[in-house]
């Protein structure tokens, strides 16, 4: 996968999967997948670190997670998060991030946001790399947002996101996330748009979908938005899987002899 197969998705009509992923294990079992491509998402800070929202992420994170999941997946085309304020503290300070990002093993960055950002994503892909944009509920904007909730769905706001995207596709963006919109408005960017859209929660007729691995096997059962799917209940798994590793160890049943050394 790189962004002319993200293009040619696009033309062809068939759907990308990507899939938001933080380190080297699970990296590593992903690369084995057909899953189309890994997003890195500052949504570590949350997932892996306990925070309680992405502006905790911070571009040593960010960096250290890239690499771990470089490692794991070196086949899997990697995009990784621009974090918190890294695009609103002047160009050196971005590109800066950016630099470090890819030499961690990125092949392109996420930046949040629409119109403002346009002039620091042409620079960007002028230096030859490549940018996702995203658009919607942005996370690193949570407290202008209000919390976690749809988006534009007035339509005032639905025309800004419309004209948000066109402007990020003409600043040179090969693809972009559309994050918690109505159905209608996923369809309508996605429809307007001549590069390729992922959804998360924004309904089924964007290009793409993108889910945070943790979520899809189901290992927060107290995570339940109405866009997620659980494809697996690794939350019971693990829990059954460790109780019964200490039932054999009270009841002495591990290790067995043939678990043992001579």
């Amino acid at each position: 996968m790189n962004i002319l197969t993200f293009n040619k998705r696009k033309i062809d009509k068939q759907k990308i999967s990507m899939v938001t992923c933080y380190d080297h294990w699970s990296a590593k079992i992903l690369n084995e997948t057909e899953v189309d491509c890994i997003l890195v998402g500052d949504s570590l800070a949350v997932v892996m670190h306990g925070f309680e929202s992405t502006v905790h992420a911070t571009v040593e994170m960010m960096e250290l997670h890239v690499a771990a999941v470089a490692r794991g997946a070196p086949d899997k085309f990697i995009i990784a998060d621009m974090p918190f304020l890294s695009c609103s503290r002047g160009l050196e300070v971005a590109l800066e991030t950016v630099y470090r990002l890819m030499q961690a093993g990125a092949n392109a960055v996420k930046i949040e946001g629409d119109t403002h950002q346009v002039n620091l994503i042409q620079h960007i892909v002028e230096a030859g790399v490549p940018v996702m944009g995203h658009l919607g509920l942005t996370p690193q904007s949570i407290h202008n947002l209000g919390g976690h909730k749809v988006q534009a769905k007035d339509e005032v706001q639905a025309s800004k996101l419309i004209d948000g995207a066109k402007a990020l596709e003409r600043a040179g963006c090969f693809a972009i996330v559309l994050e918690c919109i109505p159905t209608k408005l996923g369809s309508c960017v996605s429809q307007r748009a001549s590069i390729p859209t992922i959804g998360i929660g924004a309904g089924p007729h964007t290009d793409g979908q993108v889910l945070v691995l943790q979520d899809l096997l189901g290992v927060n059962p107290e995570f339940s938005p109405k866009f997620l799917r659980r494809y697996a209940d690794s939350h019971s798994a693990i829990q059954n899987a460790v109780n019964t590793f200490h039932h054999d160890v009270v009841e002495r049943a591990f290790p067995s002899l043939q678990e043992s050394y001579r």
